[in-house]
Protein backbone atom coordinates (compact mmCIF):
# COMPACT_ATOMS: atom_id res chain seq x y z
CA UNK A 1 0.00 0.00 0.00
CA UNK A 2 1.40 3.28 -0.99
CA UNK A 3 2.25 5.92 0.93
CA UNK A 4 -0.58 7.92 -0.80
CA UNK A 5 -3.20 5.51 -0.19
CA UNK A 6 -2.76 5.20 3.46
CA UNK A 7 -3.12 9.07 3.65
CA UNK A 8 -6.66 9.12 1.77
CA UNK A 9 -7.99 5.89 3.82
CA UNK A 10 -6.86 7.88 7.08
CA UNK A 11 -7.88 10.65 6.38
CA UNK A 12 -11.20 9.06 5.20
CA UNK A 13 -11.67 6.85 8.24
CA UNK A 14 -11.08 10.21 10.25
CA UNK A 15 -13.89 12.31 8.81
CA UNK A 16 -16.15 9.45 8.61
CA UNK A 17 -15.66 8.99 12.62
CA UNK A 18 -15.74 12.33 13.26
CA UNK A 19 -18.94 13.28 11.46
CA UNK A 20 -20.95 9.72 12.45
CA UNK A 21 -19.91 10.85 16.25
CA UNK A 22 -21.32 14.00 16.02
CA UNK A 23 -24.45 13.50 13.46
CA UNK A 24 -25.42 9.92 14.38
CA UNK A 25 -24.65 8.70 17.43
CA UNK A 26 -26.48 11.39 19.90
CA UNK A 27 -29.94 10.64 17.56
CA UNK A 28 -28.95 7.03 18.28
CA UNK A 29 -28.22 7.45 22.28
CA UNK A 30 -31.54 9.24 22.76
CA UNK A 31 -33.35 6.86 20.73
CA UNK A 32 -32.08 3.32 22.46
CA UNK A 33 -30.58 5.30 25.58
CA UNK A 34 -27.07 4.65 24.65
CA UNK A 35 -24.12 6.48 26.44
CA UNK A 36 -23.16 9.74 25.48
CA UNK A 37 -21.58 13.07 27.24
CA UNK A 38 -23.69 16.01 27.62
CA UNK A 39 -21.68 18.30 25.30
CA UNK A 40 -22.83 15.31 22.47
CA UNK A 41 -25.82 15.67 23.04
CA UNK A 42 -25.81 19.34 22.78
CA UNK A 43 -24.72 18.58 19.06
CA UNK A 44 -27.78 16.81 18.23
CA UNK A 45 -29.36 17.55 14.80
CA UNK A 46 -32.18 19.75 15.53
CA UNK A 47 -36.00 19.37 14.01
CA UNK A 48 -37.92 22.35 12.95
CA UNK A 49 -41.20 23.81 13.77
CA UNK A 50 -42.55 21.63 10.97
CA UNK A 51 -41.11 18.24 12.29
CA UNK A 52 -41.17 19.03 16.22
CA UNK A 53 -44.77 20.84 15.88
CA UNK A 54 -45.31 24.44 17.98
CA UNK A 55 -45.99 27.60 16.52
CA UNK A 56 -46.21 29.81 13.94
CA UNK A 57 -46.57 33.80 13.97
CA UNK A 58 -46.54 36.23 10.98
CA UNK A 59 -46.64 39.89 12.88
CA UNK A 60 -47.01 43.29 11.61
CA UNK A 61 -45.09 46.38 13.11
CA UNK A 62 -46.97 49.76 13.49
CA UNK A 63 -44.24 51.19 12.32
CA UNK A 64 -46.67 54.41 12.56
CA UNK A 65 -46.53 53.96 16.19
CA UNK A 66 -42.50 55.03 16.75
CA UNK A 67 -43.01 58.27 14.70
CA UNK A 68 -45.66 59.36 17.10
CA UNK A 69 -43.77 58.44 19.99
CA UNK A 70 -40.53 60.32 18.54
CA UNK A 71 -42.98 63.28 17.94
CA UNK A 72 -44.70 63.69 20.74
CA UNK A 73 -41.18 62.99 23.09
CA UNK A 74 -40.18 66.26 20.97
CA UNK A 75 -43.53 67.95 21.72
CA UNK A 76 -43.24 67.21 25.34
CA UNK A 77 -39.77 68.56 25.46
CA UNK A 78 -40.39 71.63 23.82
CA UNK A 79 -43.32 72.06 26.16
CA UNK A 80 -41.15 72.38 29.38
CA UNK A 81 -38.34 74.19 27.68
CA UNK A 82 -41.23 76.63 27.08
CA UNK A 83 -42.66 76.52 30.49
CA UNK A 84 -38.75 76.81 31.77
CA UNK A 85 -38.06 79.86 29.53
CA UNK A 86 -41.41 81.58 30.59
CA UNK A 87 -42.98 81.67 27.47
CA UNK A 88 -46.41 81.05 27.11
CA UNK A 89 -48.55 79.71 23.79
CA UNK A 90 -52.07 79.26 23.36
CA UNK A 91 -51.04 75.15 22.89
CA UNK A 92 -49.08 72.25 21.59
CA UNK A 93 -51.05 69.64 19.61
CA UNK A 94 -49.84 66.66 17.50
CA UNK A 95 -51.40 67.11 14.01
CA UNK A 96 -50.46 63.32 12.97
CA UNK A 97 -47.54 60.55 13.14
CA UNK A 98 -44.62 63.15 11.65
CA UNK A 99 -46.21 66.86 12.68
CA UNK A 100 -46.85 68.64 15.59
CA UNK A 101 -47.98 72.18 15.88
CA UNK A 102 -47.66 75.59 18.35
CA UNK A 103 -50.17 77.73 18.71
CA UNK A 104 -49.77 81.58 19.58
CA UNK A 105 -46.36 82.15 19.62
CA UNK A 106 -46.45 86.48 21.04
CA UNK A 107 -44.80 87.95 18.93
CA UNK A 108 -42.36 89.90 21.59
CA UNK A 109 -40.95 86.25 22.36
CA UNK A 110 -40.58 85.19 18.93
CA UNK A 111 -36.86 84.58 19.42
CA UNK A 112 -36.70 83.20 22.45
CA UNK A 113 -39.18 80.83 21.31
CA UNK A 114 -36.89 79.93 18.16
CA UNK A 115 -34.08 80.06 20.72
CA UNK A 116 -36.04 77.43 22.62
CA UNK A 117 -36.72 75.18 19.93
CA UNK A 118 -33.46 75.07 18.25
CA UNK A 119 -32.96 71.47 19.60
CA UNK A 120 -36.08 70.59 18.55
CA UNK A 121 -34.77 71.23 14.87
CA UNK A 122 -32.31 68.66 14.82
CA UNK A 123 -35.29 65.92 13.69
CA UNK A 124 -38.30 68.46 12.63
CA UNK A 125 -38.19 71.29 10.20
CA UNK A 126 -39.67 74.55 11.23
CA UNK A 127 -42.28 76.30 9.42
CA UNK A 128 -44.11 79.60 10.42
CA UNK A 129 -47.67 80.99 9.25
CA UNK A 130 -50.10 83.67 10.67
CA UNK A 131 -50.76 85.15 14.60
CA UNK A 132 -47.41 83.49 15.95
CA UNK A 133 -48.13 79.46 14.66
CA UNK A 134 -45.55 77.19 14.12
CA UNK A 135 -45.35 73.72 12.51
CA UNK A 136 -42.69 70.99 13.16
CA UNK A 137 -42.43 68.42 10.13
CA UNK A 138 -40.45 65.43 10.68
CA UNK A 139 -36.97 65.64 8.41
CA UNK A 140 -37.79 62.38 5.59
CA UNK A 141 -34.63 60.52 6.36
CA UNK A 142 -35.42 61.09 10.01
CA UNK A 143 -38.82 59.16 9.35
CA UNK A 144 -37.71 56.79 7.04
CA UNK A 145 -34.88 55.90 9.28
CA UNK A 146 -36.86 55.28 12.40
CA UNK A 147 -39.09 52.70 10.75
CA UNK A 148 -36.40 50.95 9.52
CA UNK A 149 -35.37 50.93 13.14
CA UNK A 150 -38.72 50.21 14.49
CA UNK A 151 -38.89 46.68 12.88
CA UNK A 152 -34.76 45.78 13.42
CA UNK A 153 -35.87 46.82 17.55
CA UNK A 154 -39.02 45.00 17.26
CA UNK A 155 -37.34 42.17 16.03
CA UNK A 156 -34.09 42.26 18.05
CA UNK A 157 -36.57 42.29 21.54
CA UNK A 158 -38.91 39.46 20.30
CA UNK A 159 -35.23 37.64 20.07
CA UNK A 160 -34.72 38.20 23.29
CA UNK A 161 -37.53 37.50 24.87
CA UNK A 162 -37.99 34.35 23.01
CA UNK A 163 -34.48 33.58 23.98
CA UNK A 164 -35.65 33.92 27.40
CA UNK A 165 -38.42 31.79 27.03
CA UNK A 166 -35.88 28.79 26.61
CA UNK A 167 -37.14 28.09 23.29
CA UNK A 168 -35.19 25.92 21.23
CA UNK A 169 -33.52 26.95 17.85
CA UNK A 170 -36.11 29.93 17.45
CA UNK A 171 -36.90 31.49 13.84
CA UNK A 172 -37.09 34.92 13.73
CA UNK A 173 -36.83 37.15 10.46
CA UNK A 174 -38.00 40.16 8.62
CA UNK A 175 -39.61 39.63 5.75
CA UNK A 176 -42.91 41.49 3.25
CA UNK A 177 -42.63 43.35 0.51
CA UNK A 178 -42.51 46.49 2.72
CA UNK A 179 -40.15 45.17 5.24
CA UNK A 180 -42.60 45.56 8.39
CA UNK A 181 -43.39 42.00 8.79
CA UNK A 182 -41.64 39.76 11.57
CA UNK A 183 -41.82 35.84 11.21
CA UNK A 184 -41.45 33.81 14.11
CA UNK A 185 -41.31 30.17 14.85
CA UNK A 186 -40.86 28.63 17.80
CA UNK A 187 -40.54 24.72 17.91
CA UNK A 188 -42.33 22.88 20.70
CA UNK A 189 -43.98 25.40 21.95
CA UNK A 190 -47.09 23.98 24.30
CA UNK A 191 -48.40 27.06 26.06
CA UNK A 192 -49.65 29.33 22.86
CA UNK A 193 -51.16 32.17 25.05
CA UNK A 194 -48.50 32.75 27.48
CA UNK A 195 -45.96 33.03 24.29
CA UNK A 196 -48.24 35.29 22.28
CA UNK A 197 -49.16 37.45 25.45
CA UNK A 198 -44.68 37.96 25.82
CA UNK A 199 -44.18 38.89 22.42
CA UNK A 200 -46.81 41.32 21.86
CA UNK A 201 -46.65 43.09 25.00
CA UNK A 202 -45.66 45.98 24.47
CA UNK A 203 -43.62 46.74 27.50
CA UNK A 204 -42.94 49.80 27.88
CA UNK A 205 -42.09 51.27 31.54
CA UNK A 206 -43.44 54.94 32.81
CA UNK A 207 -42.53 56.75 35.89
CA UNK A 208 -44.50 59.90 36.37
CA UNK A 209 -45.59 62.43 38.95
CA UNK A 210 -49.49 62.22 39.74
CA UNK A 211 -51.07 65.61 39.77
CA UNK A 212 -54.89 64.03 40.91
CA UNK A 213 -56.22 61.08 41.88
CA UNK A 214 -57.32 57.97 42.32
CA UNK A 215 -61.52 58.95 41.10
CA UNK A 216 -63.49 56.64 40.77
CA UNK A 217 -64.52 58.29 36.98
CA UNK A 218 -62.53 60.20 34.38
CA UNK A 219 -64.65 62.95 34.39
CA UNK A 220 -64.01 63.70 37.75
CA UNK A 221 -60.01 64.73 36.60
CA UNK A 222 -61.22 66.72 33.83
CA UNK A 223 -61.12 70.41 33.42
CA UNK A 224 -63.79 72.45 32.20
CA UNK A 225 -64.86 68.90 30.27
CA UNK A 226 -60.93 68.47 29.04
CA UNK A 227 -57.71 67.31 29.71
CA UNK A 228 -55.45 69.74 31.27
CA UNK A 229 -52.64 70.76 28.60
CA UNK A 230 -49.40 68.62 29.51
CA UNK A 231 -51.64 66.25 31.00
CA UNK A 232 -53.13 62.75 30.85
CA UNK A 233 -55.79 60.72 32.09
CA UNK A 234 -54.88 57.20 32.62
CA UNK A 235 -56.53 54.30 34.47
CA UNK A 236 -55.26 52.01 37.09
CA UNK A 237 -56.12 49.80 40.41
CA UNK A 238 -55.98 50.87 43.42
CA UNK A 239 -55.53 50.19 47.37
CA UNK A 240 -57.31 52.59 48.75
CA UNK A 241 -60.31 52.39 51.06
CA UNK A 242 -63.76 52.84 49.85
CA UNK A 243 -62.55 53.18 46.17
CA UNK A 244 -64.07 50.11 44.10
CA UNK A 245 -62.00 47.32 44.01
CA UNK A 246 -62.07 47.50 39.73
CA UNK A 247 -60.35 50.85 37.89
CA UNK A 248 -59.94 53.93 39.16
CA UNK A 249 -58.46 56.98 37.27
CA UNK A 250 -55.06 59.07 37.56
CA UNK A 251 -54.22 62.59 36.46
CA UNK A 252 -50.50 62.55 35.40
CA UNK A 253 -48.07 64.36 34.02
CA UNK A 254 -47.16 63.72 30.28
CA UNK A 255 -43.77 64.29 30.71
CA UNK A 256 -41.73 61.05 31.32
CA UNK A 257 -39.56 61.35 34.52
CA UNK A 258 -38.48 57.47 34.10
CA UNK A 259 -38.77 55.17 31.23
CA UNK A 260 -38.16 51.57 30.30
CA UNK A 261 -34.60 53.04 28.38
CA UNK A 262 -33.13 54.10 31.10
CA UNK A 263 -34.03 50.14 32.99
CA UNK A 264 -31.18 48.19 33.54
CA UNK A 265 -32.51 45.00 35.03
CA UNK A 266 -35.74 43.61 36.21
CA UNK A 267 -36.79 40.69 38.36
CA UNK A 268 -39.28 39.07 40.46
CA UNK A 269 -39.41 39.34 44.30
CA UNK A 270 -41.87 40.04 47.22
CA UNK A 271 -43.67 43.41 48.59
CA UNK A 272 -43.93 44.63 51.79
CA UNK A 273 -47.21 41.74 52.53
CA UNK A 274 -44.94 39.08 50.96
CA UNK A 275 -47.37 39.03 47.64
CA UNK A 276 -45.48 38.91 44.43
CA UNK A 277 -43.96 42.38 43.16
CA UNK A 278 -40.69 43.07 40.20
CA UNK A 279 -37.80 44.74 41.27
CA UNK A 280 -36.04 46.83 39.18
CA UNK A 281 -32.89 48.52 39.34
CA UNK A 282 -31.91 51.57 37.11
CA UNK A 283 -28.77 52.57 34.62
CA UNK A 284 -26.76 55.56 36.13
CA UNK A 285 -28.08 58.39 33.93
CA UNK A 286 -32.01 56.88 34.62
CA UNK A 287 -30.78 56.91 38.52
CA UNK A 288 -29.77 60.67 38.42
CA UNK A 289 -32.92 61.64 36.80
CA UNK A 290 -35.23 59.34 38.80
CA UNK A 291 -33.12 60.56 42.11
CA UNK A 292 -33.87 64.38 41.28
CA UNK A 293 -37.44 64.15 40.60
CA UNK A 294 -38.02 62.08 43.42
CA UNK A 295 -36.19 64.81 45.34
CA UNK A 296 -37.98 67.82 44.65
CA UNK A 297 -41.64 65.87 44.86
CA UNK A 298 -41.19 64.39 48.25
CA UNK A 299 -44.25 63.91 49.43
CA UNK A 300 -46.25 63.81 46.44
CA UNK A 301 -47.26 60.30 44.55
CA UNK A 302 -45.36 58.32 41.43
CA UNK A 303 -47.66 56.50 39.15
CA UNK A 304 -45.60 53.01 37.81
CA UNK A 305 -47.31 53.17 34.60
CA UNK A 306 -46.68 49.56 32.16
CA UNK A 307 -48.26 49.82 28.58
CA UNK A 308 -50.18 53.02 29.27
CA UNK A 309 -51.80 51.62 33.42
CA UNK A 310 -51.13 52.66 36.38
CA UNK A 311 -49.98 49.62 38.00
CA UNK A 312 -49.48 51.57 41.67
CA UNK A 313 -48.70 55.02 42.97
CA UNK A 314 -47.09 55.23 46.15
CA UNK A 315 -46.48 58.31 48.04
CA UNK A 316 -42.30 59.66 47.82
CA UNK A 317 -41.25 59.39 51.08
CA UNK A 318 -37.41 60.24 50.76
CA UNK A 319 -35.16 60.45 47.37
CA UNK A 320 -34.79 57.62 44.89
CA UNK A 321 -31.92 57.09 42.53
CA UNK A 322 -31.97 53.69 41.19
CA UNK A 323 -33.81 50.96 42.56
CA UNK A 324 -37.79 50.63 42.64
CA UNK A 325 -40.66 48.12 42.61
CA UNK A 326 -43.99 47.16 40.73
CA UNK A 327 -46.15 45.92 42.95
CA UNK A 328 -50.08 45.20 42.09
CA UNK A 329 -52.41 42.09 42.47
CA UNK A 330 -49.66 39.91 40.60
CA UNK A 331 -49.48 36.32 40.25
CA UNK A 332 -46.33 34.23 40.48
CA UNK A 333 -46.30 33.54 37.09
CA UNK A 334 -47.23 37.23 35.75
CA UNK A 335 -44.38 38.68 37.81
CA UNK A 336 -42.09 36.14 36.14
CA UNK A 337 -43.57 37.49 32.04
CA UNK A 338 -43.52 41.28 33.79
CA UNK A 339 -40.02 41.18 34.33
CA UNK A 340 -38.95 39.20 31.63
CA UNK A 341 -40.72 41.36 29.26
CA UNK A 342 -39.04 44.20 30.61
CA UNK A 343 -35.49 42.84 30.91
CA UNK A 344 -35.78 42.66 27.01
CA UNK A 345 -37.05 45.90 26.71
CA UNK A 346 -39.84 47.74 25.18
CA UNK A 347 -41.43 47.23 21.71
CA UNK A 348 -41.03 49.94 19.60
CA UNK A 349 -44.79 49.66 18.23
CA UNK A 350 -47.44 47.77 18.43
CA UNK A 351 -47.95 44.31 16.69
CA UNK A 352 -50.52 43.25 15.14
CA UNK A 353 -50.90 39.65 14.23
CA UNK A 354 -51.94 38.67 10.68
CA UNK A 355 -51.28 34.79 10.77
CA UNK A 356 -51.19 32.06 13.48
CA UNK A 357 -51.01 28.41 13.34
CA UNK A 358 -50.23 25.63 15.55
CA UNK A 359 -48.55 22.68 14.32
CA UNK A 360 -49.40 19.05 16.74
CA UNK A 361 -46.02 17.44 17.21
CA UNK A 362 -48.06 13.86 15.94
CA UNK A 363 -47.85 16.16 12.18
CA UNK A 364 -44.05 16.50 12.61
CA UNK A 365 -43.60 12.53 13.82
CA UNK A 366 -45.66 11.84 10.38
CA UNK A 367 -43.94 14.19 8.27
CA UNK A 368 -40.50 12.77 10.20
CA UNK A 369 -41.92 9.36 9.50
CA UNK A 370 -42.92 9.88 6.10
CA UNK A 371 -39.12 11.52 5.26
CA UNK A 372 -37.23 8.96 6.42
CA UNK A 373 -39.76 6.40 3.93
CA UNK A 374 -38.85 8.76 1.07
CA UNK A 375 -34.93 8.63 1.60
CA UNK A 376 -35.13 4.95 2.61
CA UNK A 377 -36.83 4.32 -0.66
CA UNK A 378 -34.83 6.69 -3.19
CA UNK A 379 -31.65 5.49 -1.43
CA UNK A 380 -32.40 1.49 -1.82
CA UNK A 381 -33.15 2.21 -5.32
CA UNK A 382 -29.85 4.30 -6.35
CA UNK A 383 -27.91 1.13 -4.85
CA UNK A 384 -30.21 -1.15 -6.88
CA UNK A 385 -29.51 0.82 -9.93
CA UNK A 386 -25.81 1.32 -9.19
CA UNK A 387 -25.06 -2.05 -8.77
CA UNK A 388 -27.06 -3.39 -11.61
CA UNK A 389 -25.49 -0.74 -14.06
CA UNK A 390 -21.71 -0.40 -12.79
CA UNK A 391 -21.61 -3.96 -11.43
CA UNK A 392 -18.64 -4.09 -8.88
CA UNK A 393 -17.73 -0.09 -8.95
CA UNK A 394 -21.09 0.10 -8.12
CA UNK A 395 -20.41 -0.32 -4.76
CA UNK A 396 -17.53 1.51 -4.70
CA UNK A 397 -20.68 4.35 -5.47
CA UNK A 398 -22.88 2.99 -2.96
CA UNK A 399 -20.32 3.45 0.26
CA UNK A 400 -19.21 6.63 -1.26
CA UNK A 401 -22.81 7.92 -0.90
CA UNK A 402 -23.19 6.72 2.66
CA UNK A 403 -19.83 8.53 3.53
CA UNK A 404 -21.98 11.63 1.97
CA UNK A 405 -24.94 11.50 4.13
CA UNK A 406 -23.37 10.57 7.42
CA UNK A 407 -20.80 13.70 6.32
CA UNK A 408 -24.51 15.94 5.54
CA UNK A 409 -25.55 15.06 9.26
CA UNK A 410 -22.86 15.56 10.67
CA UNK A 411 -21.65 19.06 9.16
CA UNK A 412 -25.58 20.48 9.74
CA UNK A 413 -25.31 18.88 13.59
CA UNK A 414 -21.64 20.73 14.02
CA UNK A 415 -22.82 23.54 12.84
CA UNK A 416 -26.47 23.79 14.59
CA UNK A 417 -28.33 23.99 11.43
CA UNK A 418 -32.21 22.81 11.88
CA UNK A 419 -33.72 20.30 9.48
CA UNK A 420 -37.07 21.00 8.55
CA UNK A 421 -39.40 19.10 5.74
CA UNK A 422 -38.14 20.69 3.36
CA UNK A 423 -34.60 19.98 4.51
CA UNK A 424 -35.27 16.79 4.02
CA UNK A 425 -36.40 17.50 0.45
CA UNK A 426 -32.74 18.74 0.50
CA UNK A 427 -31.37 15.55 2.04
CA UNK A 428 -32.91 13.18 -0.51
CA UNK A 429 -31.77 16.03 -3.58
CA UNK A 430 -28.14 15.73 -2.12
CA UNK A 431 -28.29 11.53 -3.27
CA UNK A 432 -29.68 12.45 -6.64
CA UNK A 433 -26.87 14.85 -7.05
CA UNK A 434 -24.20 12.46 -5.22
CA UNK A 435 -25.11 9.49 -8.03
CA UNK A 436 -24.38 11.75 -10.43
CA UNK A 437 -21.14 12.51 -9.07
CA UNK A 438 -20.17 9.21 -9.37
CA UNK A 439 -22.31 8.69 -12.69
CA UNK A 440 -20.01 11.80 -14.65
CA UNK A 441 -16.89 9.85 -13.25
CA UNK A 442 -17.54 6.25 -14.43
CA UNK A 443 -18.83 7.23 -17.96
CA UNK A 444 -15.80 9.17 -18.38
CA UNK A 445 -13.65 5.85 -17.05
CA UNK A 446 -15.85 3.33 -19.33
CA UNK A 447 -14.60 5.82 -21.79
CA UNK A 448 -10.99 5.85 -21.20
CA UNK A 449 -10.78 1.93 -20.84
CA UNK A 450 -12.99 1.58 -24.61
CA UNK A 451 -9.65 3.67 -25.67
CA UNK A 452 -7.56 0.82 -24.69
CA UNK A 453 -5.71 2.89 -21.62
CA UNK A 454 -5.31 0.96 -18.34
CA UNK A 455 -7.03 0.87 -15.68
CA UNK A 456 -4.96 2.82 -13.28
CA UNK A 457 -4.99 5.42 -16.03
CA UNK A 458 -8.11 4.85 -16.94
CA UNK A 459 -9.24 5.49 -12.66
CA UNK A 460 -6.95 8.29 -12.71
CA UNK A 461 -7.80 10.13 -16.14
CA UNK A 462 -11.67 9.80 -15.32
CA UNK A 463 -11.66 11.51 -11.66
CA UNK A 464 -8.82 14.19 -13.04
CA UNK A 465 -10.63 15.24 -16.13
CA UNK A 466 -13.95 15.35 -14.76
CA UNK A 467 -13.12 17.37 -11.59
CA UNK A 468 -13.47 20.97 -12.66
CA UNK A 469 -17.17 19.97 -14.52
CA UNK A 470 -17.72 18.96 -10.92
CA UNK A 471 -16.54 22.13 -9.71
CA UNK A 472 -18.54 23.98 -11.95
CA UNK A 473 -21.68 22.66 -11.59
CA UNK A 474 -21.54 22.57 -7.58
CA UNK A 475 -20.65 25.86 -7.56
CA UNK A 476 -23.57 27.10 -9.50
CA UNK A 477 -25.63 25.41 -7.34
CA UNK A 478 -24.28 26.87 -4.45
CA UNK A 479 -24.93 30.10 -5.92
CA UNK A 480 -28.21 29.16 -6.84
CA UNK A 481 -28.54 28.02 -2.36
CA UNK A 482 -26.86 31.20 -1.52
CA UNK A 483 -29.58 33.12 -3.08
CA UNK A 484 -32.43 30.56 -1.57
CA UNK A 485 -31.14 31.32 1.73
CA UNK A 486 -30.56 35.11 1.21
CA UNK A 487 -34.29 36.25 0.13
CA UNK A 488 -35.93 33.11 1.44
CA UNK A 489 -37.64 32.62 4.75
CA UNK A 490 -37.85 29.40 7.15
CA UNK A 491 -39.25 26.85 4.89
CA UNK A 492 -36.84 27.95 1.63
CA UNK A 493 -33.94 28.51 4.19
CA UNK A 494 -33.75 24.65 5.54
CA UNK A 495 -33.93 23.76 2.47
CA UNK A 496 -31.22 26.04 1.33
CA UNK A 497 -28.73 25.38 4.48
CA UNK A 498 -29.44 21.27 3.28
CA UNK A 499 -28.73 21.64 -0.18
CA UNK A 500 -25.26 23.75 0.58
CA UNK A 501 -24.12 21.15 3.08
CA UNK A 502 -24.93 18.04 0.79
CA UNK A 503 -23.15 20.02 -2.04
CA UNK A 504 -19.76 20.39 -0.01
CA UNK A 505 -20.04 17.25 1.58
CA UNK A 506 -20.84 15.21 -1.61
CA UNK A 507 -17.86 17.28 -3.43
CA UNK A 508 -15.59 15.72 -0.75
CA UNK A 509 -17.24 12.14 -1.22
CA UNK A 510 -16.87 11.76 -4.79
CA UNK A 511 -13.44 13.38 -5.65
CA UNK A 512 -11.69 12.10 -2.96
CA UNK A 513 -13.59 8.89 -0.74
CA UNK A 514 -14.02 7.31 -3.94
CA UNK A 515 -10.92 7.49 -5.48
CA UNK A 516 -9.60 6.29 -2.26
CA UNK A 517 -11.98 3.19 -2.56
CA UNK A 518 -10.90 2.32 -6.19
CA UNK A 519 -7.31 2.57 -5.27
CA UNK A 520 -7.70 0.27 -2.17
CA UNK A 521 -9.58 -2.20 -4.52
CA UNK A 522 -6.64 -1.84 -7.13
CA UNK A 523 -3.61 -2.22 -4.47
CA UNK A 524 -5.13 -5.73 -3.26
CA UNK A 525 -5.34 -7.59 -6.75
CA UNK A 526 -2.31 -9.69 -8.26
CA UNK A 527 -0.96 -8.66 -11.93
CA UNK A 528 -3.10 -9.95 -14.34
CA UNK A 529 -6.33 -8.43 -12.04
CA UNK A 530 -5.39 -5.13 -12.57
CA UNK A 531 -5.89 -5.44 -16.72
CA UNK A 532 -9.91 -5.54 -16.02
CA UNK A 533 -12.24 -3.57 -14.05
CA UNK A 534 -16.47 -4.50 -13.51
CA UNK A 535 -17.87 -1.27 -14.45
Amino acid sequence: MSKNLRWRLITSLVVLVVFFAVGIYPILASQYGLPAPGWLMEKQLKLGLDLKGGVHLVLRVERDDALRLETETEMERLREALRTAGILVSGINAASPTQFRVDGVPTDQDAAFRTAAADVQTNFDRSASANGTYTFTMKPNIAIALRDEAVVQARQTIERRVNDLGVAEPSIAQQGTAGDQILVQLPGVTDVERAKGIIQSTGLLELKIVETGPMSTREELLVNGQVPEGMEILPGASDTPGLAASTVFYRVRRATAVSGRDLRNARPSLDENNQPAVSFTLSAEGGRKFGAVTETNIGRQLAIILDGRVQSAPTLQSRITTDGRITGSFTQEEVANLALVLRSGALPARLTYLEERVIGPSLGADSIRSGVIASVVGLALIVVFMLIYYKLSGVNAVVALLFNLIILLGLMAYIGAVMTLPGIAGFVLTMGIGVDSNVLIFERIKEELEANRGVRASINAGFGRVFLTLLDTHISALIAAAFLFQFGTGPIRGFAVTLSVGLLSNLFTSTFVSKALFELALSRRQQPQVASLSI
